[in-house]
């Protein structure tokens, strides 16, 4: 599930990362000196089948060039914050859930829902959730965030669009040397005209969570109104083993899971920065200021219409 990458220790490290920026994608020399923590904030509502519940997480920022020790890194979830969502009719309040709370017996079961890696969990995590599911998630519907912690106030509006589904999707041989073992996917999208539409996707194969991939989002706005194929990569988890050979291609039999969502503009910006400052690092590249729709702090609160198609790697 989506919750996999977003409470994932070392991608929420890197997330924090970059997120103490602050930045737009123009040059940006960031102040290693700042001393004072702000708050980050990463939560979701998802509309669609097999969405996930509500939820938020709130950390605090580090400077860009600092170290966090393992036994360290819990230190940076923010406990004891209220944190409520208005729906357009109601104001929900969240449910403050951390790992630690759990009964032993419960966890494996949460670990899934969640798609957290259980080898990870020295790391107590803690969330705030629509436990019992009281917001109204519906197409077109505008959802508002406050975060009140520490005489503090952050706030942050999201919406869910509507759902553009996938038209068709179709495997193909591998670019080049055709391959008994592997396969590219290519889908077909058919743009509704006249609305900015933006899109973003995960995949997950047999024994893994959902990844996003390297470059997870899409501006239909170039496409307003036409029907148009792109390849979508099988997402591989950064810091893994990289084998140039089979990169964003699938193994031929294995059962393959493409969640796609259509999402809003500012969730977009989000995505398309941070993305494309993940995957500019190096000696000669710029500092990248990650978009943030935010107030008061840092960070993202987003909306998805999402489905998710499941699909067998068909052999040649």
């Amino acid at each position: 599930m989506m919750i996999s990458k977003y409470i994932n220790p070392k991608y929420l490290v890197a997330l924090l990362l970059s997120l103490s920026l602050l930045s737009c994608e123009e040059e940006y020399i960031p102040d290693t000196n700042l001393q004072e923590q702000e708050v980050v904030v990463e939560g979701y509502v998802e509309v669609g089948s097999n969405s996930n519940p509500t939820f938020v997480i709130l950390t605090k920022s580090i400077p860009f060039i600092s170290t966090i020790e393992p036994d360290k890194f819990t230190e940076l979830f923010l406990r004891g914050a209220t944190v409520t969502v208005n729906d357009g009719d109601k104001t929900v309040t969240f449910t403050e859930l951390c790992l630690s709370d759990i009964p032993e017996e419960l966890k494996a079961q949460v670990y899934e829902v969640l798609g957290y890696t259980p080898d990870s969990s020295a790391v107590d995590i803690c969330l705030y959730v629509d436990l019992l599911g009281q917001l109204t998630k519906d197409y077109g519907r505008r959802y508002d965030l406050k975060v009140l912690i520490d005489g503090k106030e952050i706030t942050a509006t999201t919406t869910v669009p509507s759902f553009v589904p996938l038209d068709s999707l179709k495997w193909d041989d591998t670019p080049g040397e055709p391959s008994d073992t592997l396969a590219q996917l290519l889908v077909t999208i058919n743009d509704p005209a006249g609305v900015a539409n933006f899109y973003r996707y995960q995949t997950a194969t047999e024994g893994s969570g959902f990844i996003a991939p390297f470059t997870s989002s899409i501006d239909g706005e170039i496409f307003d109104g036409k029907k148009f194929d792109i390849p979508l990569q099988k997402a591989e988890r950064r810091g893994g083993d990289f084998d140039p050979d089979s990169f964003g291609l699938y193994l031929r039999g294995d059962t393959v899971t493409i969640k796609w969502s259509t999402i809003d503009k500012a969730h977009f910006d989000f995505w398309n920065t941070r993305d494309f400052s993940a995957n500019s690092g190096g000696p000669f590249s710029s500092y990248t200021r990650i978009a943030s729709n935010v107030k008061g702090g840092l960070g993202i609160w987003g909306g998805y219409a999402t489905e998710q198609y499941k699909e067998v790697v068909p052999f040649r």
